[in-house]
């Protein structure tokens, strides 16, 4: 993705025309922080282009994506949010970067902790809370929750609520396009703990065989609900588990280093077949919010990770140490994304439920009803909807 597609995106406002950059570049080079390490491939260069407007748009992207999981935190304990709800919070470069890297003909599927991921495909704020609050306006028109975000047309095929299901339709989408020969990818998101999913495996497998152009990315926040890798996974070096495919670890916490990975692997992708991603991040709310997030790691584990490695706080030292922004430019965009997250629940409780005969919509596909016990079409037609 192109820096003037970026600092455009569909969720950021333009920028202010008050806004200037304190320093006059126009390009730059930043080196990721920490190396990549590769299986079976040579890794990419750690120094990443970029810009004074993408690092801004990272901020603005990121700043939002936090603020929005935060607001779902208070709607699901006021109970507006009903059901599952597991949220984002920590691990948002990750969405910002890959989006970086793609574009929206390219295609992302995802597990349940899909908000942000919905977000950065150019989903809006209104069309999240609405669907969380199961209204009308939300993207999957109130009837799919917080597990179950879409975006057909911008290339996202949903977070699906069955661990590890949505590897295998991941690369169904990939068959897909190495049909049309568009040159596009499908970036196919897991956890750690979907890893040891046998149909990861499965699927893996009829995707090397046939050179799918698919990119597994799993992201390891080092818990699987409640679970610690370590107990787990007999190996927890996850980018090396497709064994005959390449693989690469890298710092899900620095926004330019998934960028950098992803544009890597859609390249190897197109060209060699699969490879996985290894995103190394950290998620500060519990596994769902039924989970507290504290009774199997430390209060200070979490704490420790906020201060050393958090992905909006080092985009923030990036800005301010290049004299990109000032503080206070930074602090105004916060509170920019604050107000912006606040009208668009109102808006969205302000939207009514489904109406009941959304129950029987979507169901079935006219034209394709099977015969039931002998009975005709006709019959059949007369019984379902």
């Amino acid at each position: 993705m192109s820096h003037s597609r970026i600092s455009s995106s569909s969720i950021l406002k333009p920028l202010s025309s008050s806004f200037r950059f304190l320093s006059s570049a126009s390009h730059l080079t930043i080196q990721t922080s920490v190396p990549f390490t590769a299986h079976k491939c040579e890794p990419p260069s750690r120094s990443v282009d970029t810009s004074p407007n993408e690092l801004l748009a990272f901020f603005r992207e990121m700043a939002l994506m936090r603020r929005m999981e935060i607001a779902a935190d208070s709607l699901y304990k006021a109970k507006l949010i009903r059901g599952f709800c597991h949220l984002y919070d920590g691990q948002e470069a990750v969405a910002v970067g890959m989006e970086a890297a793609i574009t929206k003909k390219d295609a992302i599927i995802t597990a349940y902790r899909d908000h942000c991921i919905f977000l950065g495909r150019g989903g809006t704020l209104l069309q999240s809370f609405a669907e969380l609050m199961g209204r009308q306006a939300g993207c999957s028109k109130g009837k799919g929750g917080s597990m179950h975000f879409y975006k057909k047309d911008a290339g996202f095929y949903g977070g699906h609520g069955i661990v590890g299901a949505q590897v295998p339709l991941g690369c169904g989408l990939a068959f897909a396009q190495k049909y049309s020969k568009e040159g596009t990818v499908t970036f196919a998101l897991y956890g750690d703990g979907a890893a040891n999913q046998g149909q990861l495996f499965e699927a893996l497998n009829i995707s090397a065989l046939w050179d799918l152009p698919v990119i597994l990315v799993c992201e390891n926040n080092h818990y699987g609900m409640g679970t610690a890798e370590w107990r787990a996974a007999k190996s927890a070096a996850y980018y090396k588990r497709g064994d005959y495919v390449p693989g690469l670890k890298v710092d899900g916490m620095d926004a330019l280093a998934v960028k950098q990975a992803c544009k890597f692997a859609k390249e190897h992708a197109l060209k060699n077949g699969p490879i996985i991603l290894e995103m190394d991040t950290y998620r500060y709310h519990g596994h769902s919010m039924s989970d507290p997030g504290s009774t199997y790691r430390t209060r200070d584990e979490i704490s420790g990770v906020r201060q050393e490695r958090d992905p909006i706080e080092r985009i923030r030292k990036l800005l301010l140490s290049h004299d990109l922004a000032t503080e206070k430019d930074l602090k105004d965009i916060e509170k920019e994304m604050r107000k912006e997250v606040d009208e668009a629940i109102a808006q969205a409780k302000a939207s009514p439920m489904p109406d009941l005969s959304e129950l029987f919509s979507n169901v079935y596909v006219k034209g394709f009803e099977a015969e039931v016990f002998g009975a005709d079409r006709k019959e059949v037609r007369g019984v379902l909807p």
